[in-house]
């Protein structure tokens, strides 16, 4: 068994390409799981099944390796949120992303969000990279914040920060119990307070006296 099985194929979908493809696959996975500073270029190219060689053929650096990564993500990310734009209804397209983290639960009581940890990661690195990494969050969260302004008049940003920020709570108290029922059961909840703010779209309001 390889070592990009044993992420509960968080990352794996992205390593099915060539060799530079499986790098940054296995590169994320292992900066998930271990961090950035416990892994090595050695240990990517061995997770990969590589020789050490190919890594310094497509990266000639760590941070040009983690870059890779930040890519990956950008573009799973950007992926996520284009087939949860396909379903009609704003409320509904949280409630399918809130889900996501909910079918995730297993390896988060393991090793934490694979967005927020990854995140939280590189954002311990230079200014450049950190900046990257902000973007990920950012753009999920200013997505969030587009869909809650379909839903209600209250402040869209103050709303879907607080979304994003019960997901990652949720995640890091599933992890620290290694309980996985943790995150499903705020997820149900997120769920839950979705509902509220769908009950009274601000479109079928009438104008304010």
């Amino acid at each position: 068994m390889s070592e990009l099985s044993d992420s509960d194929g968080v990352f794996a979908g992205f390593g099915r390409g060539g060799k530079r493809d499986r790098l940054v696959a296995s590169a994320a996975d292992l900066l998930y799981r271990n961090g950035v500073a416990a892994t090595t270029l050695a240990d990517v190219a061995r997770a990969a099944q590589v020789r050490p060689g190919n890594v310094y053929y497509y990266f000639k650096t760590k941070d040009d390796l983690v870059r890779a990564v930040i890519g990956m993500q950008a573009g799973q990310a950007g992926a996520m949120l284009a087939t949860l734009e396909t379903l009609p209804d704003p409320a509904e397209r949280l409630k399918a992303l809130v889900r996501r983290w909910d079918q995730m639960r297993d390896v988060i009581a393991r090793h934490g969000c694979p967005f927020g940890t990854l995140a939280a990661e590189f954002g311990r690195l230079d200014d450049d990279l950190a900046a990257e990494a902000d973007g990920l969050i950012r753009g999920i969260v200013e997505w969030v914040e587009r869909q809650v302004r379909h839903l209600t008049s209250r402040d869209a940003r103050e709303l879907a920060i607080m979304l994003f920020a019960a997901v990652q709570g949720g995640a890091a108290l599933s992890r620290a119990m290694r309980d996985p029922g943790v995150m499903s059961g705020q997820v149900r909840h997120l769920e839950r307070w979705i509902d509220t703010l769908a009950v009274t779209p601000p479109w079928s309001r009438g104008p304010e006296v």
